[in-house]
């Protein structure tokens, strides 16, 4: 097949997934990793990290089956949510959620190493001053680590933009509507357009390259700035 006739769908549908699953990705990041550098201990901390690492971990498929029977109709979340006339199964929305609940882990192992970074004399100067938790978090531990920030959501960025098993658990592969890149080059390959599974194959590992370019480009700044060689 050639260029000219070469389906760009599943690139624009990826891109839009991946920014949208980005986006949910950062406030709930930010919080958890703020949260996880420098909140106080409670019994079940442990846990609860544990349970943020999990799709790490987890199979994709394991993860969208999760997420398909919480946003089912059969499920009370998932019944209210298409009362209010949001439906997400079968849907990119459905696929951007399931794209940001894997990549969330990326992001907050990312940007917790960068919070933690930040200076503990410079969070209790504040805290003496008046600063308040919500306004050190913005002021102070944010621009000092925003660098960590921008590795994680590139992270975050590129994981949303080759997720395979959950989005395709969440929102099936339906051409033009949610079959995205990884989707597409399965199905390319399934029907024998090596050419085309070549397109696409070629691009997520341009993306994928450029993104762990910046990401390394990032920590050997730091490493550098901390006195390692």
């Amino acid at each position: 097949m050639d260029a000219g006739t070469m389906d760009w769908s599943p690139l624009w549908l990826s891109l839009q997934v991946a920014g949208s699953a980005t986006l949910l990705v950062l406030p709930i990041g930010v919080l958890a990793s703020w949260w996880l550098a420098h909140g106080r201990p409670f019994p079940g901390k442990a846990l609860l990290e544990t349970l943020l690492s999990l799709p790490l971990v987890l199979p994709p498929t394991v993860v969208g089956f999760y997420l398909l029977m919480i946003l089912g109709r059969g499920a009370a979340l998932g019944r209210w949510v298409n009362e209010i006339g949001v439906h997400l199964v079968f849907t990119w929305q459905g696929a951007a959620i399931a794209a940001s609940v894997m990549a969330l882990p990326l992001f907050i192992r990312t940007a917790t190493s960068a919070f933690a970074a930040v200076e503990t004399e410079l969070l209790e100067a504040g805290r003496t001053l008046g600063a308040g938790e919500g306004a050190l978090l913005v002021w102070v531990i944010i621009p000092m680590a925003y660098r960590g920030v921008f590795a994680g959501l590139a992270l975050a960025f590129a994981r949303a933009l080759g997720e395979f098993g959950a989005t395709l658990m969440v929102a099936g592969s339906i051409p033009s509507r949610t079959q995205t890149l990884p989707l597409a080059l399965y199905a390319s390959v399934q029907a024998g357009k090596n050419e085309e599974a070549w397109r696409y194959t070629l691009i997520l590992s341009l993306v994928a390259f450029l993104v762990l370019s910046c990401v390394g480009a990032y920590e050997r700044r730091v490493a550098i700035r901390r006195g390692d060689k």
